[in-house]
Order: C-alpha cells, then sequence, then structure tokens
C-alpha cells in the first residue's frame, strides 16, 4: 500500500463538513497479445489518484485527484464542499452517516504467486507456445493469445472511523482458434478472469484446452447448422455466465429500477413491488452474490463505500428476495440490497454494480440431464447476444452446439441460437446441475454509468437444462 499518511488529511478537514472519506486506488497492468505467433502487443500502465468524498446539509459530494500532494487534497476537498453545497437544496434523497458505515478491515486475493513475480519472457513463453498449440492444422487460419494481469490496491479511511484496505491480483486470459475452408469460417474461443497469482499462467491444462478448442473449430467447419424449433436446451456454465449477467444481473440493479441508469443503459422489467412477492423462475433457481468466493474475479471484503460484503440470496426457491443496490439506494426504494457500490477507478464515484452472481448447484449430473432429453441441443460459448432495454426479450448466439437425440449427445452442430423471455425462460429451468458440474467465470468488461465505468464481474453455474426454449440456426 502506499505510504501516504491519510490520516493527516482526515484531520486536517473533517471539521470543515458533517462526514469526509478519502480513497486511494492504484491499478499496475500488464497487456500481453500474440497474433499467429508473433507479437502484436504489450503494454504496461500504472493508474493512480484519489476520491474524496464530503457530506454537507445531507448531500454528497466527490471530487477526486491525482495530485496527492496536500495542496492537490486539498484542493479535491473544497471542490467536493462545493459540489456538494450547491447541490444539497435539490438532493433526490437525504444522506446520512449510516450509508458509510465505519468498517475496519482488510481483503487480499488468495495466491500462490504475485503477479508481479511472472516477468515478460515468462508470460510470452506462455502465450507463443499456446498460439503454436492452437495451429493444429493448416485450416487453423488466425489464432491468438492474449493475457492481462492487474494489481489493485485501495485503501479508505473516513472521519467516521472506517479504516480499510483491499489488495487484488487479477488475471484475464483469452485464446482463440479460427478455421477456414472453402465453404466456411468458424471459431472457438476460450478464457477466463479470476483472482489467483501467477500459477495460473503456469497450469499445463491451458495447452490441453488449447488442443480442444482447435480441434473444436476444425470440427464445426463439417458440422450442419443448428435445426430450429421449440426444444430442451443443455447450457454449459461458460454460456450461463452471461445468461446470469445479462437477465438476473442487470435487472436486479437497484439503480436500474430507480431509473437513474435509463438514460445509458436501460431500465428494468422489475420494480419494488416485486421482491418477495415475484416467482423469477422455477423451484429449482437459487441465485446468490457472494462477494467471498476464493478466486471468483468479483470478490471483495467491502464495497467502495465500506459496506461489509455478505453472502445473501438474491433469488430462493425461484421467489426474488433481494436487490443489487447500495445503502443510499436500498434506502431511496425501500427494498433490500447487498454490499455493490462499487468504482472503476479513482476518478469515478461508486454505483450499483453487480459483483459475483451465482446460480447455486442443485443435483443433476450431466448425464441424467442428457438422458432426460428426447430431442435438444447443448450450448456452448457466447458469439453473440442482444437484450433489450428492460432485461426482458433476450437473443444469444453460441459457438458450438451439440444435438441431444433420445438421451445422447449425438452430432455438433454450428451457428446455435436460442431466444426468449426473462421470466418466461428462468420458470422454464427444469434442472440444474450439481456441484460437479459448476464452473466459474469472470469479465473484465462490464459496462455502465455516465461517465462511464467498465469494470470486473464474476459469475459461477453449474449446467442448466430449460424447456421449451426457441432455438435457431444460420449466422448468429
Amino acid at each position: 500500500m502506499t505510504h501516504f499518511n491519510f490520516e493527516s488529511s482526515i484531520a486536517k478537514f473533517k471539521d470543515q463538513a458533517d462526514w469526509m472519506g478519502l480513497r486511494f486506488y492504484r491499478e499496475k497492468s500488464h497487456d500481453y497479445f500474440v497474433r499467429n505467433e508473433r507479437l502484436e502487443s504489450c503494454q504496461t500502465n500504472l493508474d493512480q489518484g484519489i476520491m474524496i468524498e464530503v457530506v454537507v446539509n445531507g448531500h454528497l459530494g466527490y471530487a477526486a485527484t491525482s495530485d496527492m500532494t496536500s495542496d492537490g487534497i486539498k484542493q479535491a476537498f473544497l471542490r467536493a464542499k462545493s459540489l456538494s453545497q450547491q447541490a444539497a437544496p435539490f438532493k433526490a434523497a437525504e444522506f446520512s452517516n449510516a450509508q458509510r458505515p465505519p468498517s475496519r478491515g482488510k481483503f487480499q486475493s488468495p495466491y500462490l504467486h504475485r503477479l508481479n513475480t511472472l516477468t515478460t519472457d515468462e508470460i510470452m513463453s506462455v502465450l507463443l507456445k499456446a498460439s503454436q498449440t492452437l495451429k493444429r492444422s493448416d485450416s487453423i487460419v488466425s489464432r491468438y493469445a492474449a493475457t492481462e494481469v492487474k494489481e489493485t490496491q485501495i485503501q479508505y479511511i473516513s472521519s467516521s472511523g472506517a479504516q480499510w484496505e483491499q489488495d487484488f491480483q487479477l488475471v484475464t486470459t483469452q485464446f482463440q482458434a479460427t478455421a477456414q475452408n472453402a465453404k466456411d469460417i468458424q471459431t472457438r474461443t476460450f478464457g477466463n478472469s479470476l483472482q489467483a497469482g501467477a500459477e495460473i499462467l503456469q497450469d499445463p491444462k491451458l495447452f490441453e484446452q488449447c488442443i480442444m478448442t482447435a480441434e473444436e473449430a476444425l470440427e464445426l467447419l463439417e458440422a450442419e447448422n443448428c435445426p430450429t424449433g421449440v426444444m430442451d436446451v443443455l447450457i454449459a456454465p461458460d454460456q450461463m455466465n452471461l445468461q446470469i449477467h445479462e437477465s438476473i444481473g442487470h435487472p436486479l440493479e437497484l439503480d436500474r429500477i430507480l431509473g437513474d441508469e435509463r438514460n445509458y443503459a436501460g431500465w428494468s422489467l422489475i420494480n419494488q413491488t416485486h421482491f418477495g412477492k415475484l416467482q423469477f423462475g422455477s423451484k429449482l433457481l437459487n441465485v446468490v452474490f457472494d462477494p467471498h468466493q476464493e478466486n471468483e474475479f468479483a470478490s471483495y471484503g467491502f464495497d467502495d463505500t465500506g459496506n461489509p460484503a455478505t453472502y445473501e440470496f438474491l433469488i430462493k426457491d425461484g421467489l426474488l428476495l433481494r436487490g443489487l443496490g447500495s445503502l443510499e439506494s436500498q434506502k431511496r426504494l425501500g427494498v433490500p440490497g447487498v454490499a455493490n457500490a462499487r468504482a472503476s477507478s479513482w476518478n469515478r464515484a461508486p454505483i450499483d454494480r453487480m459483483a459475483n452472481i451465482n446460480l447455486v448447484p442443485g443435483s443433476s449430473s450431466v448425464e441424467e440431464m442428457i438422458s432426460s432429453v428426447q430431442y435438444g441441443v447443448l450450448l456452448k460459448s457466447n458469439k453473440s447476444w442482444s437484450i433489450d432495454d428492460y432485461r426482458n426479450k433476450f437473443q444469444f448466439g453460441c459457438e458450438y452446439g451439440q444435438l441431444i437425440e433420445n438421451g445422447k449427445l449425438t452430432r455438433a452442430v454450428k451457428n446455435p441460437n436460442y431466444r426468449g423471455k426473462t421470466l418466461e425462460f428462468w420458470n422454464n429451468l427444469k434442472a440444474v446441475g450439481n456441484p460437479k458440474t459448476y464452473e466459474t467465470y469472470g469479465s473484465p468488461y462490464c459496462g455502465k454509468g455516465e461517465p462511464s465505468q467498465i469494470i470486473r464481474v464474476g459469475h459461477g453455474s453449474p449446467y442448466c437444462l430449460f424447456s421449451h426454449v426457441e432455438v435457431f440456426g444460420g449466422l448468429s
């Protein structure tokens, strides 16, 4: 963490406002990109600064600075105070210190070896070997291997006694193989975003996955288009990742329900009367906010307002119980939320952002789910997506499909797509995979807010079986 004396800054200014908070943010990132066994990009970035929050007359004002001298912090404090004073007569809701708890503690991502122990040569060696491994045939005409490693530190202190630190080790990988013949082009990808150390890039299973990815791209060249019709759909965890994100995570964000995000990212099909009453899905659907799952990309100890993050059911036995919203949003809307007021950097204010939103495993094996299907399709890996402003009607395309006929997996199919409506779709959930089928995925690219914030999210899910899903083939 930084050696800057935050305590002296708080002591100097706290008597000039009803409340003051100071959040220091530092992130160092390294990005590497290899295409067709050649280095295309190698970048290092350092981003650091301070966000100051000030409460005057029941209103919260913000100002940020990368100038961490005494004068820089003073000027940021005065800007935040001035904004708060000017806006106080027009505030949408009364702010209280209860919405900034006096939390204390530390959070550390799990790791065996810190990311900064990896050299550029070591990372490039892994990516070059992955690219070489992806070339299983001359028909693999393009392949890439990329990784981003980040070390992020956040330190927070407030005039009401909060004092906490968080230290994140973040790794994102992405690998792709594109196959081409005289008639078609098909692509398979894999990758993930996790909290972990250097050991992630030293796992030999990575190259085994490269082989499978390339072989499936070649397989799709010879496959028929996915059939069209209403049928059962077995969705793999890597596609459930996006299904959960778009049709559960975003519609449950309380600022969307309040209308704060209406102008930029859309509204929600959910309203405040639905909590505790709406049957969001079948009784097999259990969805949790789990900020402590080991290695999941958006695990943390506190949100960026200091609210301690705790495991909570959002949906239990299909019933909607809780939204995704900060202490401010919970008070404004009058519904329960979670600790998910998050900011993407030092120069952004915290807003309601989903984090680790996970679907709880059930009791079915993949074999049991397949054997129960007379005719359907197994879907893997998102290729395209579209969902309306209310997060209601959606359409997703996948990279890889495999038919299920008379209780058995048969031939691969290409360009599988499916569409539906959120509540109808989740109420057609008819089997949930057991813990052995559970996988965790993450993404660093969830965008929201004005000004825009791109932030990391995580989703865990087992394989899930749905009935009466509209499936169609052709180009995604």
